[in-house]
């Protein structure tokens, strides 16, 4: 054997060691592979789930976004009624087209009693919107959610009981304390729950909360039918009320659910809050499909 049949058995040799170092290796780090690809199939509905949760709360913001971006639009709405209705007794009267002194006095005191409402409606924007500039200071303090809690079902379980709605209250650790204005806050709850009542067809409303730890905020739910929320509809500014039945334009004259449901979210907003209305799952056995109300305070 020559010396070149000594390289090609030398060579051949080497090759061969590493190939098989080469398999040895790819058999060793195959099994480890195999947990990561299974922990991403996990993965895969997880990200799915929370991609589907971040739509649906993104088109949750936008829904309530159309309230707040349309603020002198709804404002005017809410202002117009009223305001037509005044209008309308006043031209009556002096148009003398009452048929006696009697008749005249019952349109001044009808016209006296729209007034009053009007500058009602009026105080109650006026005084979110000066809480908003700054002008009406807010007291922030470290407030008992178990109180506010308390106060709250005392001044709405009357209502929700003459209309045979059941309103469950939730028990809350004393020791929960959350940093609000405590009669902003109060009557943002008992404003939410009434206009909840007011527009309940069936149904029940549930109001909790719970403390996530990891972010130090509480989290206020109210879980109610989604037949009593105010849906976002256009407002037509040219539309006119004036050939509406007394009776529809005493019933405008408390400022409608969606209304209500903006200026309470800007409450919040100024004590650093935020309001959001969320879906939330019901059991198969449920009916009436709920919607969850969510207000998300920091802890004290």
């Amino acid at each position: 054997m020559n010396w070149s049949n000594w390289a090609y058995l030398g060579v051949g040799i080497i090759l061969g060691i590493s190939f098989r170092w080469l398999f040895a290796k790819s058999a060793d780090t195959s099994p480890n592979l195999s947990p990561v690809v299974s922990e991403e199939k996990e993965t895969v509905p997880q990200l799915r789930q929370e991609m589907k949760q971040t739509q649906l709360a993104y088109q949750m913001a936008q829904e309530m976004g159309q309230f707040k971006a349309g603020f002198l639009a709804r404002t005017t709405h809410e202002l117009r009624s009223p305001l037509n209705s005044l209008i309308g007794l006043h031209q009556l009267i002096l148009s003398d087209l009452c048929e006696n002194p009697e008749e005249e006095r019952e349109f001044i005191t009808q016209a006296h009693e729209k007034a009053l409402k009007l500058l009602h409606l009026m105080d109650e924007i006026l005084s979110v919107s000066r809480t908003e500039s700054g002008t009406n200071k807010l007291d922030i303090q470290p407030r008992c959610l178990d109180t506010i809690f308390q106060e709250v079902k005392d001044l709405t379980y009357m209502q929700a009981a003459n209309r045979n709605f059941p309103l469950q209250m939730s028990a809350i650790d004393p020791e929960i304390y959350v940093l609000a204005d405590h009669r902003w806050l109060r009557q943002v709850l008992v404003n939410l729950v009434d206009t909840a009542i007011t527009q309940m067809q069936e149904g029940r409303i549930c109001v909790s909360a719970t403390v996530a730890d990891t972010t130090n905020t509480a989290h206020i739910y109210l879980d109610v039918p989604t037949h009593a929320l105010p849906e976002s509809e256009p407002i037509d500014l040219m539309k006119h009320d004036n050939n509406e039945p007394p009776q529809i334009q005493d019933e405008k004259a408390n400022l409608s659910p969606g209304m209500k449901l903006l200026l309470n979210q800007t409450l919040l907003e100024v004590m650093g809050a935020k309001l959001e209305i969320l879906p939330k799952s019901t059991a198969s056995e449920s009916i009436e499909p709920l919607t969850r109300i969510q207000i998300s305070l920091p802890v004290a």
